[in-house]
């Protein structure tokens, strides 16, 4: 994999990580594809992604309070979030966590490809 294009990817659902994969390859990104906030946690290697795409609502666990706990740790990844279950109170909570986006699903792949475009290019 390529240390500068690598975008990880933290969803429970399988057909979401298989669809997320196949859109990064096909606009020149490698993926790391995450089932659980668990196994996200537990991944040691954070330096190699240039951001995270990651649910809201996670097996259970809250998508931003993951956001908190690299940011308590001092892993300052951008993360995408995105989510089925809008609401105003999830989009405030998230923006407020420092997202650099929020979609809803579904949502077109041009709304998730521009904001990693931007952070691959330095700009956010």
């Amino acid at each position: 994999m390529s240390n500068r294009r690598v975008v990880f990817v933290v969803d429970d659902d399988p057909g979401i990580l298989r669809g997320l994969k196949r859109l990064l390859r096909e606009h020149g990104y490698d993926s790391l594809l995450f089932q659980s906030a668990k196994a996200f946690q537990a991944h040691n290697d954070f330096g190699q992604a240039i951001c995270v795409i990651l649910d809201v609502q996670l097996d259970g666990e809250s998508g931003i309070e993951v956001r908190y706990r690299l940011t308590e740790a001092g892993i300052p990844l951008p993360v995408i979030y995105i989510t089925a279950n809008d609401s105003d109170a999830i989009r405030t909570a998230a923006m407020q966590s420092g997202c650099i986006a929020y979609l809803t699903k579904p949502f077109p792949a041009k709304s998730l490809i521009e904001p990693i475009e931007k952070v691959a290019a330095g700009l956010a």
